[in-house]
């Protein structure tokens, strides 16, 4: 299958590191011209010229903006007033007892895991639809469908994303957009590798030998028995972006390494 995004816009967001950056290279390697975006402008620049010094079709456009504020939504839609391809990314997770979430930590992940998606999708959407062609994915999570104890506002927020993405394939039917959503599982990253050592990693293994046994102890259910790569994750997210998606609408698709115990 030969993927081609060329003349192709795409924002992914929170995209300086992990899934997203990964993301961003794949879309960019179909042709795409990508916007990534992170609160501290030296981690977003080099990030993309990491990625343009590959001299892939595509290139990548740093943009320094924090989501979670109107002035940084602002700035984004200033500097990027549309797009054909809409990743929503920016994510944050910890671990933390539900009994030591309080009232403000619970509107900080509604606010950073949800509230972002939705109004990038209001700004983005429309031109989309009168163009005929667009592509929405949100970056969920596995843990939308099996919400982890550990951290239950961040599996609650991932519900909310899953539910969201499925009422704007509704709104959008017939139009050519598809909004869909993509559920990794535990996915060697930075980010991920922090949250490894949270849960009392073995500080003597490499951070992708911690976060393989965290997989196998306490997500059992895995039929990969390792953490995906964010490489692995991105294949699917790209593919959702493309062309030959055009009949995949409405979906949560997992990469979550057979996490899941359930044949749909």
């Amino acid at each position: 299958m030969n993927i081609n995004l060329a003349g192709k816009k795409a924002l992914v967001t929170g995209s300086s590191q992990g899934i997203g950056l990964a993301i961003a290279k794949g879309l960019a390697a179909a042709g795409a011209t990508v916007t990534i975006t992170g609160r501290n402008q030296e981690r977003v620049e080099k990030a993309a010229q990491a990625v343009n010094n590959l001299n892939l079709p595509g290139r990548l456009t740093p943009l320094a903006v924090d989501l979670c504020t109107k002035e940084g939504t602002a700035k984004l839609f200033s500097a990027l007033p549309a797009v054909d391809i809409l990743i929503n990314n920016l994510g944050i997770f910890e671990p933390k007892s539900f009994f030591d979430i309080d009232d403000d930590e619970w509107i900080r992940y509604f606010e950073v895991n949800v509230l972002t998606g939705i109004r990038t999708a209001r700004q983005y959407l429309p031109g989309m639809m009168k163009d005929g062609w667009g592509r929405v994915v949100f970056i969920s999570s596995e843990s939308a469908l099996q919400i982890p104890p550990e951290m239950m506002h961040y599996g609650a927020t991932k519900t909310m994303q899953l539910g969201i993405s499925r009422g704007l394939a509704e709104l959008t039917a017939g139009t050519g957009v598809t909004v869909n959503s993509v559920l990794p599982g535990p996915t060697f990253s930075e980010g991920v590798s922090d949250f490894v050592v949270k849960m009392g990693g073995d500080s003597q293994l490499s951070a992708q030998a911690q976060t393989d046994d965290f997989v196998r102890e306490h997500r059992p259910t895995s039929l990969l028995r390792r953490a995906a790569t964010t490489d692995e994750v991105a294949n699917l997210v790209v593919y959702l972006s493309s062309p030959q998606a055009s009949a995949t609408v409405g979906a949560a698709v997992s990469v979550d390494g057979g996490t899941r115990r359930a044949i749909f």
